[in-house]
């Protein structure tokens, strides 16, 4: 499959590249950026050709991933999927529901495949737990809570993210933990929200299983206050988010990757598809539009 790269930043360089590089059954045919010598640079590093038009990439590809900011993503995914390419989106896939469902049409209309990389749905050790839970029945209520220091004081790459540090961790950390939550829990059909300190937010979701759920999301805690829990409780007792293993976010990208292939050969749609990040999106969403007004 040949697929094109659309990004600079770290998720690209670290991440995208060497995956869509190392992966068997992908051959990666250019980059295009926002920035023109970033994308050269980029593509220099990656021994592949460099792209100033996104319309061109996409025309010599048959699949495209992206490592864009969801809003920047959205529109240019849209234009991608009319040109008939398969979609390795990053999440969430917009932060805006008439974007991410104008998005989804667009990948429906044109028939092809689609992947958000939600990167612990794609991780061995938490796939196979979400999975497990998600043949388990009797689950009653969930709690997941990831405390970050992106920008609480870490040295992390990504403290120097616009949209990161505009959209705060409802949105960039929300989606992991939905990912998580949704398919042992079921679809959201309530969900109220009340801020903390910083970017932080409190989630109470109510699933139309029955079961509830809570979420805490910061990334402005003290690095030394940094975790991730996710739990499940039930009448199967008490299921943990195991410790994830080696292989980090490159090895999630190759399995994000293999999925993508699968379901462009098999014809079958993947779980986390592009639907199911349009679901995310209204999901949180509707947090945001619960959240009181900062002080």
């Amino acid at each position: 499959m040949r697929i094109g790269l659309l990004g600079t930043g770290p998720w690209a360089r670290l991440t995208h590249g060497p995956a869509l590089v190392e992966h068997p059954e992908t051959e990666l045919a250019g980059v295009w950026g926002r920035r023109p010598e970033a994308a050269a640079e980029l593509a220099g590093r990656l021994n592949t050709r460099v792209y100033d038009d996104a319309d061109a990439l996409f025309a010599d590809c048959e699949a495209v991933a992206f490592a864009l900011p969801p809003d920047v993503q959205a529109p240019l995914a849209a234009r991608a999927a009319a040109a008939g390419g398969h979609l390795l989106l990053d999440k969430p896939v917009a932060t805006s529901v008439p974007a991410a469902r104008a998005l989804a049409d667009a990948v429906s209309a044109a028939g092809g495949g689609s992947v958000v990389f939600f990167t612990l749905r794609f991780a061995p050790e938490s796939a196979a737990g979400v999975a497990a839970q998600s043949a388990t029945d009797g689950w009653v209520t969930g709690r997941a809570d990831w405390f970050s220091p992106v920008f609480g004081g870490s040295a992390s790459r990504y403290q120097d993210s616009p949209w990161r540090r505009e959209r705060g961790a409802l949105w960039d950390l929300g989606p992991h933990t939905l990912s998580l939550m949704l398919p042992p829990l079921g679809d959201v059909a309530s969900v109220t929200a009340a801020r903390g300190p910083g970017d932080m937010v409190h989630l109470a979701l109510r699933h139309a299983s029955g079961a509830s759920s809570t979420m805490t999301l910061t990334h402005t805690v003290p690095p030394q206050a940094s975790s991730v829990t996710a739990e499940l409780r039930g009448a199967a007792g008490v299921t943990t988010l195991p410790e994830r293993g080696e292989g980090g976010a490159v090895g999630s990208l190759l399995r994000a990757l293999d999925a993508l292939v699968a379901s462009v050969r098999t014809g079958e749609p993947h779980p986390c598809d592009v639907r199911f990040g349009v679901r995310v999106t209204e999901i949180l969403a509707a947090a945001e539009a619960a959240l009181p007004a900062p002080d």
